[in-house]
Protein backbone atom coordinates (compact mmCIF):
# COMPACT_ATOMS: atom_id res chain seq x y z
CA UNK A 1 0.00 0.00 0.00
CA UNK A 2 1.17 3.17 -0.71
CA UNK A 3 0.06 6.46 1.52
CA UNK A 4 0.43 9.98 0.25
CA UNK A 5 0.14 12.54 2.65
CA UNK A 6 -0.28 16.06 2.24
CA UNK A 7 1.24 19.11 4.18
CA UNK A 8 -1.48 19.32 7.25
CA UNK A 9 -1.55 20.75 11.07
CA UNK A 10 -2.75 18.16 13.52
CA UNK A 11 -5.01 18.98 16.67
CA UNK A 12 -7.26 16.52 18.73
CA UNK A 13 -6.76 13.87 20.67
CA UNK A 14 -5.40 10.52 20.37
CA UNK A 15 -5.06 7.50 22.39
CA UNK A 16 -1.79 5.92 22.67
CA UNK A 17 -1.76 2.21 21.30
CA UNK A 18 -1.06 -0.62 23.80
CA UNK A 19 2.73 -1.45 24.23
CA UNK A 20 4.48 -3.90 21.82
CA UNK A 21 7.32 -4.91 23.88
CA UNK A 22 4.76 -5.60 27.07
CA UNK A 23 2.48 -7.52 24.57
CA UNK A 24 5.07 -10.07 23.30
CA UNK A 25 6.16 -10.64 27.00
CA UNK A 26 3.05 -11.04 27.83
CA UNK A 27 1.73 -13.58 25.49
CA UNK A 28 4.74 -15.57 25.97
CA UNK A 29 4.36 -15.43 29.83
CA UNK A 30 0.77 -16.39 29.60
CA UNK A 31 1.98 -19.33 27.68
CA UNK A 32 4.66 -20.40 30.09
CA UNK A 33 1.55 -20.40 32.74
CA UNK A 34 -1.18 -22.67 33.21
CA UNK A 35 -3.61 -19.70 31.88
CA UNK A 36 -4.04 -15.99 32.25
CA UNK A 37 -6.08 -13.08 30.93
CA UNK A 38 -4.82 -10.37 29.21
CA UNK A 39 -6.20 -6.96 28.39
CA UNK A 40 -5.61 -4.20 26.60
CA UNK A 41 -3.31 -6.35 24.36
CA UNK A 42 -1.26 -5.25 20.79
CA UNK A 43 -2.99 -7.54 18.29
CA UNK A 44 -0.50 -6.89 15.36
CA UNK A 45 1.71 -8.67 12.85
CA UNK A 46 4.31 -9.27 15.46
CA UNK A 47 2.30 -10.48 18.94
CA UNK A 48 0.37 -12.42 15.86
CA UNK A 49 3.73 -14.28 15.43
CA UNK A 50 4.28 -14.75 19.39
CA UNK A 51 0.75 -15.96 19.90
CA UNK A 52 1.11 -18.69 16.97
CA UNK A 53 4.42 -20.02 18.63
CA UNK A 54 2.10 -20.33 22.02
CA UNK A 55 0.20 -22.46 20.31
CA UNK A 56 2.59 -23.84 18.63
CA UNK A 57 4.17 -25.25 22.17
CA UNK A 58 0.78 -26.82 23.49
CA UNK A 59 -1.03 -23.60 24.11
CA UNK A 60 -3.81 -21.53 23.19
CA UNK A 61 -5.04 -18.30 22.60
CA UNK A 62 -8.30 -16.72 22.00
CA UNK A 63 -9.52 -13.42 21.52
CA UNK A 64 -12.47 -11.38 21.69
CA UNK A 65 -14.35 -8.82 20.51
CA UNK A 66 -12.83 -5.92 23.11
CA UNK A 67 -9.44 -7.57 22.22
CA UNK A 68 -8.84 -9.76 25.57
CA UNK A 69 -6.86 -12.31 24.97
CA UNK A 70 -7.69 -15.57 26.76
CA UNK A 71 -4.67 -18.03 26.88
CA UNK A 72 -4.02 -21.53 28.02
CA UNK A 73 -0.65 -22.21 28.36
CA UNK A 74 1.87 -24.89 28.33
CA UNK A 75 2.56 -23.97 32.14
CA UNK A 76 6.31 -24.60 31.80
CA UNK A 77 6.56 -27.32 29.50
CA UNK A 78 6.51 -26.69 25.96
CA UNK A 79 5.74 -29.11 23.24
CA UNK A 80 7.67 -30.02 20.40
CA UNK A 81 5.84 -27.70 18.10
CA UNK A 82 4.70 -29.58 15.01
CA UNK A 83 5.10 -27.39 12.13
CA UNK A 84 7.96 -24.47 11.61
CA UNK A 85 7.60 -21.58 13.98
CA UNK A 86 6.98 -19.11 11.48
CA UNK A 87 7.90 -15.59 12.95
CA UNK A 88 7.33 -13.73 9.84
CA UNK A 89 9.11 -10.01 10.40
CA UNK A 90 9.23 -10.14 14.62
CA UNK A 91 12.61 -10.37 16.00
CA UNK A 92 11.20 -10.59 19.57
CA UNK A 93 9.49 -13.08 18.72
CA UNK A 94 12.10 -15.38 17.12
CA UNK A 95 14.45 -14.21 20.29
CA UNK A 96 12.56 -15.30 23.03
CA UNK A 97 10.64 -18.18 21.65
CA UNK A 98 13.81 -19.53 20.48
CA UNK A 99 14.71 -20.06 24.48
CA UNK A 100 10.89 -21.13 24.75
CA UNK A 101 12.42 -24.11 21.95
CA UNK A 102 15.21 -25.22 23.80
CA UNK A 103 12.88 -26.51 26.64
CA UNK A 104 11.02 -29.21 25.08
CA UNK A 105 12.14 -32.05 24.64
CA UNK A 106 13.11 -32.28 20.99
CA UNK A 107 13.93 -30.42 17.79
CA UNK A 108 12.02 -27.13 16.97
CA UNK A 109 12.46 -25.18 13.50
CA UNK A 110 12.29 -21.26 13.70
CA UNK A 111 12.20 -18.98 10.48
CA UNK A 112 11.14 -16.02 9.40
CA UNK A 113 10.88 -12.87 6.06
CA UNK A 114 13.95 -12.49 4.27
CA UNK A 115 14.43 -9.15 7.00
CA UNK A 116 13.98 -11.31 9.55
CA UNK A 117 16.66 -14.13 8.22
CA UNK A 118 19.03 -11.16 7.95
CA UNK A 119 19.44 -10.45 11.56
CA UNK A 120 22.12 -11.27 14.20
CA UNK A 121 21.14 -14.88 16.42
CA UNK A 122 24.07 -16.29 17.04
CA UNK A 123 24.68 -15.46 20.57
CA UNK A 124 21.55 -16.72 22.08
CA UNK A 125 22.16 -20.28 20.25
CA UNK A 126 26.24 -20.18 21.30
CA UNK A 127 24.25 -19.36 24.85
CA UNK A 128 21.61 -22.49 24.46
CA UNK A 129 24.47 -24.53 23.55
CA UNK A 130 26.10 -23.96 26.59
CA UNK A 131 23.37 -24.53 28.42
CA UNK A 132 23.61 -28.16 26.86
CA UNK A 133 21.49 -28.22 24.22
CA UNK A 134 21.51 -27.70 20.75
CA UNK A 135 21.73 -24.67 18.79
CA UNK A 136 22.56 -23.84 14.92
CA UNK A 137 21.99 -21.81 12.04
CA UNK A 138 21.12 -23.85 9.08
CA UNK A 139 23.18 -21.91 6.70
CA UNK A 140 25.92 -21.82 9.64
CA UNK A 141 25.82 -17.60 9.69
CA UNK A 142 24.12 -17.47 13.49
CA UNK A 143 20.76 -16.27 11.00
CA UNK A 144 17.71 -17.97 10.88
CA UNK A 145 16.64 -20.50 9.73
CA UNK A 146 17.31 -22.22 12.99
CA UNK A 147 17.37 -25.38 14.72
CA UNK A 148 16.69 -26.18 18.51
CA UNK A 149 17.24 -29.26 20.48
CA UNK A 150 16.44 -29.44 24.00
CA UNK A 151 15.94 -29.89 26.77
CA UNK A 152 18.42 -27.03 28.38
CA UNK A 153 19.90 -28.51 31.55
CA UNK A 154 22.90 -25.84 32.35
CA UNK A 155 22.68 -23.16 35.27
CA UNK A 156 25.21 -20.39 33.94
CA UNK A 157 25.90 -18.77 30.75
CA UNK A 158 27.59 -15.56 29.63
CA UNK A 159 26.28 -13.49 26.87
CA UNK A 160 27.25 -10.14 25.14
CA UNK A 161 25.27 -7.34 25.60
CA UNK A 162 25.98 -5.16 22.77
CA UNK A 163 23.59 -7.01 20.31
CA UNK A 164 20.92 -7.76 21.24
CA UNK A 165 18.74 -7.48 25.16
CA UNK A 166 15.99 -9.76 24.17
CA UNK A 167 18.80 -12.40 24.83
CA UNK A 168 18.58 -11.43 27.94
CA UNK A 169 14.98 -11.79 28.31
CA UNK A 170 14.51 -14.64 26.44
CA UNK A 171 17.03 -16.64 29.03
CA UNK A 172 14.83 -15.44 31.95
CA UNK A 173 11.39 -16.06 30.67
CA UNK A 174 12.84 -19.45 29.81
CA UNK A 175 15.22 -20.30 33.17
CA UNK A 176 12.39 -19.86 35.29
CA UNK A 177 10.69 -23.08 34.57
CA UNK A 178 13.93 -25.23 34.39
CA UNK A 179 14.84 -27.05 37.59
CA UNK A 180 17.79 -25.20 38.62
CA UNK A 181 17.47 -21.21 37.34
CA UNK A 182 19.84 -19.53 35.25
CA UNK A 183 22.55 -17.30 35.80
CA UNK A 184 23.61 -14.71 33.22
CA UNK A 185 27.03 -12.85 33.50
CA UNK A 186 27.43 -9.91 30.94
CA UNK A 187 30.76 -9.95 28.47
CA UNK A 188 30.25 -6.30 27.53
CA UNK A 189 27.52 -2.99 28.68
CA UNK A 190 24.29 -4.52 28.20
CA UNK A 191 22.44 -2.21 25.82
CA UNK A 192 18.68 -1.11 25.39
CA UNK A 193 18.87 -1.76 28.91
CA UNK A 194 15.19 -0.60 29.78
CA UNK A 195 14.18 -3.37 27.96
CA UNK A 196 15.39 -5.69 30.29
CA UNK A 197 13.92 -3.46 32.83
CA UNK A 198 10.23 -4.05 30.77
CA UNK A 199 11.02 -8.04 31.74
CA UNK A 200 11.57 -8.27 35.44
CA UNK A 201 8.86 -5.64 35.84
CA UNK A 202 6.61 -8.08 33.80
CA UNK A 203 7.97 -11.46 35.23
CA UNK A 204 7.20 -9.72 38.79
CA UNK A 205 3.57 -8.67 37.90
CA UNK A 206 3.65 -12.96 36.84
CA UNK A 207 4.88 -14.05 39.97
CA UNK A 208 8.35 -14.43 38.69
CA UNK A 209 11.33 -13.32 40.88
CA UNK A 210 14.60 -12.42 39.08
CA UNK A 211 17.70 -11.09 41.04
CA UNK A 212 20.19 -8.59 39.43
CA UNK A 213 24.32 -9.74 39.99
CA UNK A 214 27.54 -8.28 40.22
CA UNK A 215 27.59 -9.26 36.53
CA UNK A 216 24.49 -9.53 35.18
CA UNK A 217 21.37 -11.15 36.09
CA UNK A 218 19.77 -14.42 38.32
CA UNK A 219 16.43 -16.48 38.00
CA UNK A 220 15.67 -19.46 40.18
CA UNK A 221 14.10 -22.46 39.00
CA UNK A 222 10.73 -24.14 39.45
CA UNK A 223 9.09 -20.96 39.47
CA UNK A 224 5.56 -20.65 38.02
CA UNK A 225 3.85 -17.98 35.91
CA UNK A 226 0.87 -17.21 37.51
CA UNK A 227 -0.67 -13.60 37.60
CA UNK A 228 -2.49 -11.89 40.43
CA UNK A 229 -6.06 -12.66 39.84
CA UNK A 230 -5.21 -14.43 36.62
CA UNK A 231 -5.07 -11.05 34.78
CA UNK A 232 -2.50 -8.59 33.45
CA UNK A 233 -3.18 -4.98 31.45
CA UNK A 234 -0.53 -4.04 28.79
CA UNK A 235 0.07 -0.68 29.26
CA UNK A 236 0.58 2.31 26.50
CA UNK A 237 3.76 2.22 24.26
CA UNK A 238 6.19 5.08 24.30
CA UNK A 239 7.49 4.09 21.27
CA UNK A 240 4.07 4.66 19.49
CA UNK A 241 3.31 7.76 21.43
CA UNK A 242 6.71 9.46 20.12
CA UNK A 243 4.76 9.26 16.77
CA UNK A 244 1.68 11.94 17.89
CA UNK A 245 4.00 13.09 20.14
CA UNK A 246 6.52 14.17 17.28
CA UNK A 247 3.30 15.09 14.95
CA UNK A 248 2.76 18.05 17.92
CA UNK A 249 5.83 19.20 18.14
CA UNK A 250 6.47 20.14 14.16
CA UNK A 251 2.64 20.19 12.99
CA UNK A 252 0.33 20.86 16.23
CA UNK A 253 -0.63 24.55 15.70
CA UNK A 254 -3.69 23.66 17.89
CA UNK A 255 -2.28 21.48 20.22
CA UNK A 256 -2.32 17.37 20.24
CA UNK A 257 -3.68 15.59 23.45
CA UNK A 258 -2.28 11.95 23.77
CA UNK A 259 -3.97 9.19 26.36
CA UNK A 260 -2.62 6.37 27.84
CA UNK A 261 0.87 7.49 28.61
CA UNK A 262 1.17 6.06 32.42
CA UNK A 263 4.81 6.00 33.27
CA UNK A 264 6.23 2.67 33.39
CA UNK A 265 10.01 0.65 32.81
CA UNK A 266 9.59 1.70 29.09
CA UNK A 267 12.86 4.02 28.33
CA UNK A 268 11.14 5.22 25.21
CA UNK A 269 9.12 7.53 27.36
CA UNK A 270 12.46 9.54 26.91
CA UNK A 271 11.25 11.09 24.15
CA UNK A 272 8.54 13.26 26.11
CA UNK A 273 12.54 14.82 27.46
CA UNK A 274 13.44 14.86 23.81
CA UNK A 275 10.80 16.93 22.92
CA UNK A 276 10.88 19.37 25.46
CA UNK A 277 14.84 19.78 24.56
CA UNK A 278 13.98 20.71 21.42
CA UNK A 279 11.62 23.18 22.09
CA UNK A 280 7.87 22.41 21.67
CA UNK A 281 5.49 22.93 24.22
CA UNK A 282 5.26 19.35 25.91
CA UNK A 283 2.96 18.66 29.66
CA UNK A 284 3.45 15.11 30.99
CA UNK A 285 0.27 14.52 33.02
CA UNK A 286 2.42 11.55 34.62
CA UNK A 287 -1.00 10.88 36.83
CA UNK A 288 -3.66 10.86 34.69
CA UNK A 289 -1.50 9.25 31.71
CA UNK A 290 -2.15 12.35 28.97
CA UNK A 291 0.27 14.42 27.47
CA UNK A 292 -0.56 17.76 25.66
CA UNK A 293 1.95 18.96 23.03
CA UNK A 294 2.29 21.91 20.35
CA UNK A 295 4.50 23.13 17.81
CA UNK A 296 7.53 25.98 18.65
CA UNK A 297 10.54 26.36 16.95
CA UNK A 298 12.48 23.48 17.37
CA UNK A 299 16.59 23.44 18.11
CA UNK A 300 18.71 20.26 17.29
CA UNK A 301 20.08 18.37 19.82
CA UNK A 302 22.50 15.80 20.68
CA UNK A 303 20.86 12.34 21.99
CA UNK A 304 21.97 8.94 22.72
CA UNK A 305 19.87 6.64 21.75
CA UNK A 306 22.02 3.25 23.19
CA UNK A 307 18.65 2.46 25.74
CA UNK A 308 15.87 3.84 23.09
CA UNK A 309 17.14 2.19 19.24
CA UNK A 310 13.72 2.87 18.22
CA UNK A 311 13.33 6.37 18.86
CA UNK A 312 16.08 6.86 16.51
CA UNK A 313 13.54 7.37 13.20
CA UNK A 314 11.31 9.71 15.43
CA UNK A 315 14.74 11.96 16.71
CA UNK A 316 15.95 12.02 12.94
CA UNK A 317 12.58 13.82 11.33
CA UNK A 318 12.50 16.07 14.27
CA UNK A 319 15.95 17.34 13.27
CA UNK A 320 14.95 17.50 10.03
CA UNK A 321 12.32 20.55 11.43
CA UNK A 322 14.55 21.90 13.38
CA UNK A 323 17.45 24.44 12.81
CA UNK A 324 20.87 23.63 13.81
CA UNK A 325 22.20 19.92 13.96
CA UNK A 326 20.50 17.13 15.67
CA UNK A 327 23.13 14.39 16.54
CA UNK A 328 22.23 10.71 17.21
CA UNK A 329 25.04 9.01 19.05
CA UNK A 330 25.68 5.14 19.70
CA UNK A 331 23.51 4.29 17.56
CA UNK A 332 25.65 0.93 15.98
CA UNK A 333 23.12 -1.37 17.18
CA UNK A 334 20.23 0.39 15.48
CA UNK A 335 21.46 -0.88 12.12
CA UNK A 336 20.24 -4.50 13.33
CA UNK A 337 16.35 -3.73 13.42
CA UNK A 338 13.72 -4.66 10.84
CA UNK A 339 16.15 -3.03 8.29
CA UNK A 340 19.37 -0.45 8.89
CA UNK A 341 17.42 2.69 10.48
CA UNK A 342 20.61 4.44 10.42
CA UNK A 343 21.36 4.25 6.75
CA UNK A 344 17.45 4.15 5.70
CA UNK A 345 16.73 7.15 7.25
CA UNK A 346 19.52 8.72 6.00
CA UNK A 347 19.07 8.00 2.46
CA UNK A 348 15.18 8.25 2.92
CA UNK A 349 15.22 11.81 4.32
CA UNK A 350 17.87 12.94 1.88
CA UNK A 351 15.08 12.23 -0.78
CA UNK A 352 12.77 15.59 0.98
CA UNK A 353 16.06 17.10 0.12
CA UNK A 354 17.24 16.68 4.11
CA UNK A 355 21.25 16.73 4.50
CA UNK A 356 22.55 14.29 6.60
CA UNK A 357 26.18 12.89 7.76
CA UNK A 358 25.93 9.36 8.43
CA UNK A 359 28.97 7.68 10.67
CA UNK A 360 28.98 3.82 11.72
CA UNK A 361 27.21 4.59 15.45
CA UNK A 362 25.86 7.98 14.90
CA UNK A 363 23.19 9.87 12.66
CA UNK A 364 23.68 13.77 12.44
CA UNK A 365 20.54 15.62 10.92
CA UNK A 366 21.80 19.41 9.38
CA UNK A 367 18.25 21.14 9.92
CA UNK A 368 19.45 24.59 9.20
CA UNK A 369 20.71 23.11 5.25
CA UNK A 370 17.86 21.27 4.75
CA UNK A 371 14.29 22.03 3.11
CA UNK A 372 12.09 19.28 3.34
CA UNK A 373 10.47 19.07 -0.52
CA UNK A 374 7.72 16.19 -1.34
CA UNK A 375 8.82 13.00 -2.63
CA UNK A 376 8.59 9.29 -3.27
CA UNK A 377 10.44 7.40 -0.36
CA UNK A 378 10.59 4.00 -0.16
CA UNK A 379 9.34 2.24 3.92
CA UNK A 380 11.73 -0.18 3.37
CA UNK A 381 9.66 -2.92 5.06
CA UNK A 382 10.13 -1.55 8.07
CA UNK A 383 6.79 -0.08 10.32
CA UNK A 384 8.87 2.68 12.06
CA UNK A 385 10.44 4.15 8.73
CA UNK A 386 6.99 4.52 7.31
CA UNK A 387 5.75 6.23 10.70
CA UNK A 388 8.68 8.50 10.57
CA UNK A 389 8.58 9.90 6.67
CA UNK A 390 4.79 10.20 7.38
CA UNK A 391 5.85 12.79 10.12
CA UNK A 392 8.24 14.75 7.56
CA UNK A 393 5.09 14.69 5.23
CA UNK A 394 2.95 17.01 7.22
CA UNK A 395 5.75 19.45 6.68
CA UNK A 396 7.18 19.10 3.70
CA UNK A 397 6.53 21.53 0.95
CA UNK A 398 4.34 19.27 -1.64
CA UNK A 399 2.89 15.81 -1.83
CA UNK A 400 5.38 13.05 -0.18
CA UNK A 401 4.43 9.36 -0.99
CA UNK A 402 5.35 5.96 1.29
CA UNK A 403 5.81 3.21 -0.46
CA UNK A 404 5.42 0.04 1.88
CA UNK A 405 2.94 1.63 4.14
CA UNK A 406 0.85 -0.93 5.28
CA UNK A 407 4.23 -2.51 7.20
CA UNK A 408 2.61 -0.03 10.08
CA UNK A 409 0.39 -2.97 10.81
CA UNK A 410 3.66 -4.39 12.61
CA UNK A 411 3.19 -2.02 16.00
CA UNK A 412 0.75 0.71 15.42
CA UNK A 413 -2.02 -0.90 12.81
CA UNK A 414 -4.57 2.42 13.26
CA UNK A 415 -1.53 5.01 12.83
CA UNK A 416 -3.26 6.25 9.55
CA UNK A 417 -6.50 6.16 11.10
CA UNK A 418 -5.14 8.13 14.25
CA UNK A 419 -3.37 10.96 11.98
CA UNK A 420 -6.84 11.29 9.70
CA UNK A 421 -8.61 11.62 13.36
CA UNK A 422 -5.69 14.37 13.79
CA UNK A 423 -6.63 16.71 10.20
CA UNK A 424 -3.71 14.85 8.40
CA UNK A 425 -4.85 15.20 4.46
CA UNK A 426 -3.90 11.56 3.29
CA UNK A 427 -4.56 8.86 0.31
CA UNK A 428 -4.07 5.16 0.54
CA UNK A 429 -3.58 3.39 -2.72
Amino acid sequence: MNVTISPSSVEGTVRAPPSKSYTHRAILAAGYADRATISDALWSADTRATARAVELFGGDVSRDEAGTLEIEGFDGTPAVPADVIDCENSGTTMRLVTATAALANGTSVLTGDESLRSRPQGPLLEAIADLGGEAESTRGNGQAPLVVTGPISGTSVSIPGDVSSQYVTALLMAGAVTDDGIEISLETELKSAPYVEITIELLSAFGVDVRRTDDGFAVDGGQRYDPDGGEYAVPGDFSSISYPLAAGAIAGDGGVHIEGAHPSAQGDSAIVDVVDRMGASVDWDRNAGTIDVAADSLEGVSVSVEDTPDLLPTIATLGAVAEGDTRIVDAEHVRYKETDRVSAMADELGKLGVETTEEHDSLTVHGSESDLEGASVDGRGDHRIVMALALAGLVADGETTIAGAEHVDVSFPGFFDALEGLGVSLDRS
